[in-house]
């Protein structure tokens, strides 16, 4: 399919949604700031502008992140895709290892081992497993596809074991039932589309719910905040999702305006990270939400719509992608607003921190170049002139059982 250009929409909708992040970073920073060199000793002390230097390094390796997938050929990524899997899968390992002999190599944080400490910077190796099971199970499932075998064990096999190890080192060994459930989502999606068989399908959907059970009815903790949720726990276990209410609620219409957050001094855990969506309510206030969750909507209607005209593996590619960002955008949301259970989840582009916020862009940058190959629809004078003849591509419809 002849090369044409890309979709433009998505490349200034990511780059909205950095600034945006940055702006919001920009204005909490310093009150973030403040709260934490009140407990900090004279020789630790945080720069004023610490937050916001940090992000701007993020966003500006973020963006070569972007253009980097952008440009470099998909069938080169292709021909590494396993390869992205494989390291993502070792450094989880070489994270658990760290962990268990309690390492100063494995970075811990409220109750899990999620980073790998580098020197300079940390890298949570989860983000990596996420791109490494969009390429390797499109393709997979690609391959299969073509030759008629979706529903054999040469193709569940290797299916099932990879997306299981990637989970049970996400879900159980960094205790990240946040981003499980993203991968479940980006494992899901890519299954669904692929035309396999429903009851096929079916038999994945209760697995997986199956598992998640076990997951949260195994972890205290876990089991703790479906009590909050479900509204038996005490103040102190409602206390965050309370503060989040509160500075959504506090913002009103048009927000208590930048630089003014009351929450972000303190009282709301987690602020610039997870929190970052409650923040963004009480200082722009519903209609700055309203005009965000507005900018996510499009930015994955064009994910879908790049999609449709794809051919069947760099279809898939995008569907995970869109599975990733919606899901990790959908639960944020949700749980800022009390709709599900709080899980320690980041809003894509818009939360403090570094390694979601680059391999987000490269997504994005890999959706970009993918939708340059698009098909489209020709009249019957571009036939006649011999134009060529490139009808969109019309994936086809599903099986069922």
């Amino acid at each position: 399919m002849r090369k044409h250009k890309s979709d433009r929409i998505i490349t200034i909708l990511t780059f909205v949604l950095l600034a945006i992040g940055l702006i919001v970073i920009f204005a909490i920073g310093p009150q973030r700031v403040n709260f934490m060199n009140a407990t900090l000793p004279d020789d630790k002390k945080l720069a004023t502008n610490y937050f916001f230097i940090s992000q701007l390094k993020s966003v500006i390796l973020a963006v070569i992140g972007f253009f980097a997938a952008f440009k470099i050929p998909y069938e080169k990524l292709r021909e590494y895709s396993k390869w992205i899997m494989v390291t993502g899968l070792v450094a989880c390992a070489i994270l658990f290892l760290a962990s268990a002999i309690h390492s100063s190599l494995a970075v811990c944080e409220l109750g899990g081992c999620r980073w790998i400490n580098l020197g300079v910077t940390t890298f949570q190796p989860a983000e990596l497993l996420k791109l490494g099971l969009v390429l390797y199970l499109a393709q997979l499932v690609a391959r299969y596809k073509a030759e008629h075998k979706l529903e054999t064990r040469d193709f569940l096999q290797p299916f099932a074991i990879v997306s299981i190890i990637a989970l049970g080192f996400v879900v159980i060994a960094q205790k990240d039932l946040g981003t499980g459930i993203v991968m479940v989502a980006i494992v899901l999606g890519i299954l669904f589309m692929s035309g396999i068989r429903l009851n096929y399908f079916l038999v994945a959907v209760a697995v997986v719910a199956a598992g998640g059970l076990f997951a949260i009815l195994s972890s205290p903790h876990r089991l703790e905040r479906m009590m909050t949720f479900s509204g038996q726990g005490s103040s102190d276990e409602t206390y965050h999702i309370d503060n989040a209410k509160m500075a959504i609620g506090t913002g009103g219409l048009l927000g208590v305006g930048i630089g003014n957050s009351v929450q972000a001094t303190g009282y709301l855990p987690e602020s610039i990270n997870d929190s970052v969506f409650a923040v963004m309510g009480e200082t722009f206030g519903f209609v700055g939400l309203f005009a965000i969750i507005a900018v996510f909507f499009l930015l994955l209607s064009r994910i879908l719509k790049v999609s449709a005209k794809l051919e069947t593996e760099k279809s898939l590619v995008t569907v995970g992608v869109f599975a990733w960002i919606a899901t990790q955008t959908i639960i944020n949301i949700a749980a800022m607003t009390g709709l599900v259970p709080l899980t320690g989840i980041t809003l894509p582009l818009l939360s403090y921190g570094g390694t979601s916020m680059l391999f987000v862009a490269v997504s994005l940058g890999l959706v970009c170049q993918l939708s340059c190959y698009t098909g489209r629809e020709v009249n019957n004078e571009s036939i006649s002139s011999g134009r060529g003849l490139r009808g969109s591509y019309n994936p086809g419809r599903r099986r069922s059982a």
